[in-house]
């Protein structure tokens, strides 16, 4: 049968479900059998979505003796009868936002008219029900704007209305169908001003206890590990803190190359710190504990799926994670080769794919790199690779040993004291005068980790306020001797040179002088013959010249 789409049908039904009469799309069996099911809901009222031929949207009421349903063709725009279709309780959410005193709505024609005010709103106004249909909404509403947003047909949001001695804020909203305004409609989005400013408040106190924070952060880190960290204040002390001032704004590449234990890390830190970059948090790889099964994972990241065990969601690697920050390779003198050539490719340019992907992605980061190997030996050896290092060491910082800077010590004491004192939270112990020259009389091979773990066991084991040389010597006579230094220089064992009898010729004197001298130099600098040979004032063949050949 062919129908007219601007048709509508109405179907009267007892509780039984015996069909009383039918017009229009009511007259279709099928859609009988459809609407008849909603008795079996025992519900007052509802909506139906009717898929067919046409899309048809029936609303329903029921009375003690009779159902009446109301058909009609849904509009063009689906959403609507998609929504009826999908919630089976729509007339409910219809209700609410037609009655709810929080999301109620006046609605008003092309000709700014009154069509429809909810009942919360006319006992405000102490209008009786229905008594303002029809009218023109000034003549209802006080203070009201709805006329002008119908002739404008611009939406007006968060605006202040004072109605009946009290002040909202409400939303005015033009409907607007195929380019035509149909009318606008009404609704108070707060009860009050004061409902607004307590939620700005509100969010003006978060934002402002999170940017405190975030401050508290980042002043915590540059704190940790800025160049008041570390401490000391002697010529050597001095002028690494100038080099990493002078190096820290460039966007270059910096190795750090110094003894075990002598603050490499903190001086990466710090450099991180006073660099354009430190609003990021540094990245940290250790390459020494790279795992070569794993490395490609760990650095380049890897897809969703890439291998067994991969992450749902793929995973970033460091270079990654180290975009518009600095990444540190700490230990990088112990990097495996095979992994070496990973790196370099990166370092070239700073593309790379993550592990079964293809797709090539780019980090903007800074190398910070710190060793306490001998490069050139490794290099000679083949165990470093030349291009690397070249890649690493655009600008190489030298780290000072503890005996290089030994009067630092005093300070280097106070200050591992007192954060000893923090983190235990006890008092600060004295120290005994005699304690520092104590100390600096020690080779302190382990450089100032070494210092800060002594200090630190003596002021566990003093018993009293004051710590005294005694609670060193017991606890460090073994273990300080027992370390052997390292250096980025390659360290030989003391060299033992025969002294010559002198035969009263004054060209033997000057040898026997000589060998004295580089033979003290030697036990002095623990076999390092680019010191010795820079301590006696002599080139370094001269000095091979003068060791014992064997």
């Amino acid at each position: 049968m062919k129908r007219d789409i601007t048709a509508f049908g109405i179907l009267l039904a007892d509780p039984k479900g015996a069909i009383l009469s039918a017009t229009g799309f009511a007259c279709d069996p099928s859609i009988q059998k459809r609407l008849l099911q909603e008795l079996s809901k025992k519900r007052q009222q509802g909506m139906v979505a009717l898929e067919g031929e046409l899309r048809l949207i029936a609303s329903y009421r029921c009375a003690e003796d009779v159902t009446v349903f109301f058909i009609q063709p849904a509009t063009a725009d689906p959403t609507f009868f998609d929504f009826v279709a999908s919630v089976d309780f729509a007339h409910a959410i219809f209700n609410y936002f037609l009655t709810s005193p929080y999301e109620s709505m006046v609605v008003v024609d092309a000709q700014a008219r009154v069509k429809y005010i909810p009942p919360v709103h006319e006992e405000f106004f102490g209008i009786k029900r229905g008594a303002a249909r029809g009218k023109h909404v000034t003549e209802v509403i006080e203070n009201t704007n709805l006329q002008e947003v119908v002739r404008s047909g611009k939406a007006e949001i968060g605006k202040l209305q004072e109605m009946g001695g009290v002040t909202r804020v409400v939303a005015r909203i033009p409907i607007v169908e195929n380019g035509k305004t149909l009318g606008a409609i009404g609704r108070v989005m707060f009860k009050g001003p004061d409902t607004v400013h307590e939620l700005s408040a509100e969010v003006t106190k978060l934002r402002s206890e999170v940017e405190f924070y975030r401050n508290e952060l980042s002043g915590i880190k540059r704190r940790s590990y800025g160049l008041e960290k570390m401490v000391g204040n002697s010529e050597a002390i001095r002028q690494l803190k100038a080099d990493i001032i002078k190096v820290a704004p460039l966007h270059v590449p910096v190795l750090i190359v110094g003894e075990s234990g002598t603050g490499k890390e903190l001086a990466a830190h710090a450099m991180h710190a006073l660099s354009p970059r430190n609003e990021n948090t540094m990245v940290f790889v250790n390459a020494a504990a790279l795992p070569s099964g794993l490395v490609e994972s760990e650095l380049f990241g890897y897809e969703a799926g890439a291998f067994t065990g991969a992450e749902r969601k793929g995973r970033k690697g460091k270079f990654e994670l180290a975009d518009h920050s600095s990444l540190f390779f700490d230990e990088i003198g112990d990097m495996p080769p095979e992994i070496q050539v990973k790196l370099l490719r990166v370092l070239q340019d700073g593309m790379f794919e993550r592990v079964g992907g293809d797709r090539q992605r780019h980090s903007d980061f800074r190398l910070i790199c710190a060793s306490n190997r001998d490069f050139q030996g490794m290099i000679s050896s083949g165990d470093f690779r030349l291009d690397l290092y070249y890649r690493i060491s655009g600008v190489t910082i030298r780290m000072p040993s503890l005996r290089e800077r030994l009067e630092d010590i005093p300070d280097l004491v106070k200050s591992f004291l007192v954060a000893f004192a923090e983190r235990q939270r006890t008092s600060v112990k004295r120290v005994d005068s005699r304690v520092c020259d104590y100390l600096r009389e020690l080779p302190w091979p382990g450089n100032v980790r070494q210092l800060l773990h002594e200090v630190e066991k003596a002021a566990i084991f003093c018993d009293g306020p004051e710590i005294t040389i005694s609670n060193f010597r017991a606890l460090t006579s073994q273990s300080i001797q027992a370390q052997p230094a390292q250096s980025n220089e390659q360290q030989l064992p003391p060299v033992t040179i025969p002294t010559p009898t002198p035969t009263g010729k004054i060209q033997d004197a000057i040898d026997v002088m000589e060998r004295a001298m580089i033979r003290d130099a030697m036990l002095r600098h623990r076999g390092n013959k680019k010191k010795v040979a820079e301590d006696l004032g002599i080139s370094r063949a001269y000095l091979y010249k003068k060791l014992p050949q064997e």
